[in-house]
């Protein structure tokens, strides 16, 4: 193992994650990843893969101690349809004094109605953020997703229930073609690095590494196979965000999506007129006839309202005032990054 912090840095702004599995950001702080290479199921059609979640459902929760995640999207809203009568479901709601921000649990309060299911709600504060990130950091050795809070608290609060494992709906989106933004043109190799760098090193930096991962495998004369990339390159990320936060949690993960592969190409024509997660939406809409299909959001965090009035990282490895004109999003990334260099320092110095 090689202790690299400024490539892991980088990396980590670049990627969500360390890529390279030998590089560390201390010595004794070995990175704690998995690679999500298991075996997965082939899928053509919508009713192979609906199938193969109400199979998968029935397994997890045959002895009772299975919980869902429950959001207002059509994932999550899928498997509640397989779920036992009576079944517990979790929602996750930002607070952010006072501000308005994203609130799925009105939409998932009608979706657990639908399916007869104990609905809760979990609020999350900024409070709980600075809370338990350094407990997720110390198990990951590494600075965290700002989506492993929110997972963490729902396995503490599953495993308070009586549950021992939350089900999530988890890598729809990258299998089977939700992200429309990206999905959105054929993207040549250079723009799609130049847009899919989470935040860009040298921009934050005083010694950025310029650490872009080789990408042919994903390529085809010169333009980006985006889904190929999504589905095999970044879900690693997404995955080990997830397997973290219940680890720590001392909760099992099950993702029955992560369960299946898209066995064929995507129709792009029909994601670019508006159609993403086609066959995802077939289900829905056959489940669910009296619903409308609901807008995508990704996981609700409030980084924006939460960070608005953060002046940015002070460690000296950080350019001054880096942090204006970034999101939410990327200012956790900042923030979590600092934290973490913080956690190394103080305990590597005792």
């Amino acid at each position: 193992m090689n202790v690299d912090k400024d490539y892991c840095m980088s990396s980590f702004l670049l990627y969500r994650r360390v890529v390279k599995s030998d590089a560390c950001f201390s010595t004794n702080r070995l990175p704690n990843t998995i690679n999500p290479d298991w075996e997965k199921k082939p899928i053509k059609d919508s009713l192979e893969l609906e199938n193969h979640l109400r199979n998968r459902i029935a397994e997890a929760t045959k002895n009772g101690k299975a919980a869902l995640a429950l959001s207002g999207g059509i994932d999550s809203a899928i498997l509640a349809k397989f779920m036992p009568k009576g079944s517990t479901a979790y929602t996750f709601k930002c607070v952010a004094d006072g501000k308005k921000t994203t609130d799925e649990s009105k939409i998932a309060a009608l979706y657990a109605k639908e399916c007869g299911l104990n609905h809760k709600v979990i609020e999350i504060t900024w409070d709980d953020m600075k809370k338990y990130a350094p407990i997720l950091m110390e198990h990951k050795n590494a600075p965290i997703h700002s989506i492993e809070v929110q997972i963490y608290m729902a396995g503490l609060k599953a495993k308070e229930d009586g549950f021992d494992s939350i089900i999530y709906g988890e890598t729809a989106d990258v299998n089977y073609g939700g992200l429309s933004n990206i999905l959105s043109k054929d993207w040549e190799v250079g723009d799609f690095i130049e847009r899919y760098a989470y935040l860009k090193p040298w921009k934050v930096l005083k010694k950025p590494v310029i650490n872009f991962i080789d990408i042919s495998e994903y390529t085809n004369q010169g333009y980006i196979d985006v889904h190929k990339y999504l589905s095999h390159f970044d879900i690693i990320e997404s995955i080990n965000s997830y397997v973290n936060a219940s680890e720590t949690a001392g909760i099992g993960f099950i993702a029955p999506f992560a369960d299946t592969y898209l066995d064929g190409d995507l129709d792009l024509v029909r994601i670019r007129k508006g159609e993403n997660k086609y066959l995802i939406r077939e289900i829905f809409n056959k489940l669910y006839p009296n619903f409308k299909t609901p807008t995508k959001i990704p996981m609700p965090r409030a980084t924006d309202e939460w960070l608005m009035n953060w002046e940015g990282p002070s460690r000296y490895e950080f350019i001054e005032n880096c942090v204006e004109n970034l999101s939410g999003d990327q200012k956790w990334m900042l923030w979590s990054l600092e934290k973490y260099l913080n956690m190394i320092d103080d305990k590597d110095n005792i």
